[in-house]
């Protein structure tokens, strides 16, 4: 079966629809899959909603189809880096789904491992709480969350060898991971395709049986927070 792909556009050939449920990876900007994103913005796709610990900033990462209006819905964790977000949302023209950032990564795992749900203690008596089904369990009071079942997973690795199998780099691994497994088709762009029997067994970190098609390409890695003071004299 081919999984590997020339670029973005052909490999999201024949997945996209209006109204679809996407689960992104990725941690702040570190580990998007940014390329799939700007393929998903110029197919025009609309209604969309994604699952994703954060919404990037507002020209990059999922704030790029935030300007264009193409997202319905998002199902985040953290959203402070984007003003074109807080203003929709303000103005009742985005839908938002909070979730703490524990809670949303095994939403993600779960819907992975084919568990419709699981019951948290954390957001027990915050919003988060509200409409949820309670439950207690040996004296303390639990919520329940349901696990995310995803139309499409696109994510970010770095390595990859043409079954899929794929190798994460830091911080790149937080959300990509369960992120790739909640989808009914995964898509990851990587930043090199090394030969089969490359890759350490024991050092992948996602089995190529969860990843569909593959792209690699080249990636700007921004810095999100660019922090800096004056080298001190000699």
């Amino acid at each position: 079966m081919k999984k590997v792909y020339a670029n973005a556009t052909e490999a999201l050939d024949g997945l996209l629809r209006d109204g679809m449920l996407i689960a992104a990876g990725g941690f702040g900007l570190c580990g998007i899959p940014e390329l799939l994103l700007q393929a998903i913005k110029e197919s025009g796709a609309k209604d969309l909603t994604f699952a994703s610990n954060n919404a990037g900033v507002d020209d990059f990462g999922i704030g790029i189809l935030l300007q264009t209006k193409q997202v319905k819905k998002m199902i985040s964790s953290y959203v402070g880096e984007n003003a074109e977000f807080m203003r929709q949302y303000l103005s009742g023209e985005l839908e938002l789904e909070f979730n703490p950032q524990g809670t949303l990564a095994e939403r993600m795992r779960a819907g992975g491992a084919g568990i419709p749900g699981f019951y948290t203690k954390t957001g027990v008596g915050t919003v988060i709480a509200d409409g949820k089904e309670h439950k207690e369990f040996n004296g303390e009071t639990y919520i329940l969350e349901e696990g995310i079942f995803a139309d499409l997973s696109i994510i970010k690795a770095w390595k990859a060898d043409d079954t899929g199998n794929l190798v994460f780099r830091k911080t790149a691994r937080n959300f990509n991971v369960p992120a790739a497994t909640c989808g009914k088709i995964c898509i990851a762009e990587v930043e090199e395709i090394v030969p089969r029997g490359e890759l350490d067994p024991d050092c992948i970190h996602l089995p190529g049986i969860y990843v569909h098609r593959i792209i690699q390409g080249e990636h700007e890695k921004r810095i999100e927070q660019r922090t800096t003071r004056k080298r001190e004299e000699a």
